[in-house]
C-alpha cells in the first residue's frame, strides 16, 4: 500500500516539473507575439499617417533650428540639418487660432526679455513671436493660475509699468576746501634780513600790490648802485650824440633794471630810485594777488635764504567742496552738473554750485568715488574745513520704463517680476534692470522685459515665485517619466520603443519586468 502511495506522489512531482517550463515558454511566446502584433499595428498606423501627410500640400521647407530660414524645395539647412516641410492646412490652422486669441505682446525667439508691442524683427533679424493673453509662447516658465479667492487672501497688490523722465536725487556730505587754482606763495628770490613786516598774522586779507615786507640785502644795494651808474652813463651818452655809445649805454641800463625786476622789485621802487638818485637800504616786497594769508613763515629781523616761502595766500572768493559718492551712484554724476549745498550753522540758506571734476579712480579705504564741486563765496560764508550737506539731482533718462523696486525678485542670477494676466493668472517675466532712482528713489529702470501699461505684482510675489518654481519642477519630473522597454534580444535588431508605464496596468508592467529578468537570466 505504501509503495502505491509513493508511486502516485512521484508521478505528481514529475508532472509539476514538466508543467512549469511549459508555462514559462508559453508566456514568452505570448509576450513576443503581442509585442510584434502591437508593433505591426503601430507601423501600419504610421504608414497611414505618412500617406495622409504626403497627400497634403507643402507650402515651403524650413530649417528646424531657424523658422526664418525657408526654401522652396527639400534639402539641407545652413547648419546641415534636414529641412522640415510646412503644409498648407497647418499654416491655416495656426492662422485661425492666432486670429481668435488676443495677442498680449511680441517677443524675440532667442531672448524672452526682448519684447515689443508690435510685430516685426528682433535685434538678431528674426521674426518676433506672438505671446497671447492666455499665456502661451512664454519664455520664463509659463503662466501660473491661482484661485481668485486665494489671491484675495494673499493680500496681493499690483501697480502699472510707467514711462517717465527718470532721474535720481543723491544726498551726501562734503567738506569745504581751498580753491587750489587760486592759491599762491610769496617767497624770497634773494637772501637778506627782514627789516619790517607789513603782514603780521595768519588770516589777514591782502590785495594785489600791497606791501608784504621790507628786506635788506647787500646784493640789492649793489644792484641799485649799478643801476644808478648805468642811468648816468645813458644820460651822458645821449648828450654826446653818438649812436653806438647810446646803444651800449641803453643795453647796460636795461640789463640792470631787469635784474631788479627779476628779484620782485616793483616798478614803483625803481621809479623812486631814479627820482631820488640814492640807494635804499631796504626794498619792499609786494603781493602779486588778492587773498587770505593761510600760512606765515616770516619774522622781523630774521635772516632768510633764497627760495624761502614766507607767506601762503588763498583766494576764498571761490571754494572747492570735496564730496564722496557710492559706486552705484557714479553713473548719475557728470562734470558741469548743477548741485546744491546747505550748511548746518546757516539753516535755510542754499548755495548753488556745479560738479567741477570726477576723479577717475576709486578710493580704496572708503570704496567711494571722489567728486570735486565748485561754489562761489563772495561773502566768505563758506570757510575751509566746514562740513556741508550736498544735494545732487542726477542726470535725466528721458522716457524710461520704470517699476517699483518692491515688485522685483532678485535671485542673484536674474531678476523676475510677475505680470497680471487676469482671472487669477500671473506670468513670471525675466527683466534686465538698470539704475535705481525716480521719485523717492523707489523705482528701477527696466532695460528690457516689460511694456508700458502692463500690470505687475508689488506684494506677495514671493508666494507666486514659489508656486512658479513648483510647477516648473513638476513639469520637469512629469516630462522625464518614460522608460525604455526592450523585449527582444540584440540579435533581432529591433529598435527600442518608448512607452509610458502609466498607460499599462500594474500586472502588465510586472510581467514585462519578469520577462526582462527571465531573458537576462537565460
Amino acid at each position: 500500500m505504501s509503495y502505491q502511495i509513493n508511486l502516485v506522489n512521484n508521478l505528481r512531482k514529475m508532472k509539476r516539473k514538466l508543467l512549469l517550463p511549459g508555462l514559462a515558454v508559453a508566456a514568452i511566446v505570448l509576450t513576443t507575439a503581442s509585442f510584434f502584433l502591437g508593433r505591426q499595428t503601430a507601423q501600419n498606423a504610421s504608414l497611414e499617417s505618412h500617406t495622409q501627410i504626403d497627400e497634403r500640400q507643402i507650402l515651403y521647407w524650413q530649417a528646424p533650428m531657424n523658422p526664418t530660414e525657408i526654401y522652396d524645395s527639400p534639402g539641407k539647412s545652413s547648419m546641415g540639418m534636414d529641412l522640415v516641410p510646412v503644409y498648407a492646412n497647418d499654416e491655416a490652422s495656426v492662422d485661425d487660432s492666432s486670429d481668435e486669441r488676443a495677442i498680449a505682446y511680441w517677443r524675440a525667439p532667442m531672448d524672452p526679455t526682448e519684447i515689443y508691442d508690435n510685430p516685426g524683427k528682433s535685434r538678431m533679424g528674426m521674426d518676433l513671436i506672438p505671446v497671447y493673453a492666455d499665456g502661451e509662447s512664454l519664455g520664463s516658465g509659463g503662466t501660473i493660475s491661482i484661485d481668485p479667492a486665494m489671491v484675495q487672501n494673499m493680500g496681493l497688490k499690483s501697480d502699472l509699468v510707467q514711462r517717465l523722465d527718470f532721474s535720481r536725487t543723491i544726498r551726501t556730505v562734503g567738506e569745504v576746501k581751498y580753491d587750489e587754482e587760486k592759491m599762491f606763495v610769496i617767497s624770497s628770490k634773494i637772501s637778506g634780513w627782514i627789516e619790517k613786516l607789513h603782514v603780521n598774522f595768519v588770516g589777514e586779507e591782502i590785495r594785489a600790490g600791497d606791501a608784504v615786507l621790507e628786506i635788506y640785502s647787500p646784493e640789492l644795494v649793489s644792484t641799485q648802485k649799478e643801476y644808478l651808474l648805468a642811468l648816468k652813463a645813458f644820460q651822458r651818452a645821449q648828450s654826446s650824440g653818438k649812436e653806438s655809445t647810446i646803444r651800449d649805454a641803453e643795453s647796460f641800463l636795461k640789463s640792470s633794471k631787469q635784474r631788479l625786476l627779476l628779484w620782485d622789485i616793483g616798478q614803483e621802487e625803481i621809479d623812486l630810485l631814479e627820482q631820488s638818485g640814492e640807494v635804499f637800504k631796504t626794498v619792499v616786497i609786494r603781493s602779486p594777488g588778492v587773498g587770505i594769508v593761510i600760512s606765515k613763515n616770516a619774522t622781523e629781523g630774521a635772516h632768510i635764504r633764497v627760495g624761502a616761502n614766507l607767506f601762503e595766500v588763498a583766494d576764498l572768493r571761490t571754494v572747492w567742496v570735496h564730496a564722496s559718492f557710492y559706486e552705484n551712484e557714479a553713473p548719475w554724476i557728470r562734470e558741469g552738473q548743477p548741485v546744491e549745498m546747505e550748511l548746518s550753522y546757516l539753516p535755510g540758506k542754499t548755495y548753488n554750485g556745479r560738479v567741477s571734476y570726477v576723479y577717475p579712480f576709486l578710493r580704496e579705504e572708503a570704496r567711494d568715488v571722489h567728486v570735486r564741486l565748485v561754489f562761489s563765496n563772495p561773502d566768505l560764508d563758506l570757510k575751509p574745513g566746514m562740513y556741508a550737506n550736498v544735494l545732487l539731482e542726477g542726470k535725466t533718462i528721458p522716457g524710461a520704463i520704470v517699476v517699483p523696486t518692491e515688485s522685483i525678485i532678485r535671485s542673484g542670477a536674474r531678476s523676475i517680476a510677475f505680470v497680471v494676466r487676469g482671472e487669477g493668472k500671473f506670468e513670471p517675466r525675466e527683466l534686465k534692470i538698470g539704475e535705481l532712482g525716480g521719485p523717492g528713489n523707489r523705482f528701477a529702470h527696466v532695460l528690457s522685459g516689460l511694456l508700458e501699461g502692463e500690470e505687475i505684482v508689488t506684494s506677495a510675489q514671493f508666494m507666486l515665485d514659489s508656486e512658479s518654481r513648483l510647477q516648473e519642477a513638476l513639469q520637469k519630473i512629469l516630462g522625464d517619466q518614460s522608460v525604455t522597454v526592450t523585449s527582444i534580444s540584440d540579435e533581432a535588431n529591433v529598435d527600442p520603443i518608448e512607452i509610458n508605464s502609466d498607460d499599462f496596468p500594474e500586472s502588465t508592467a510586472s510581467d514585462s519586468a519578469a520577462t526582462q529578468n527571465h531573458n537576462h537570466d537565460s
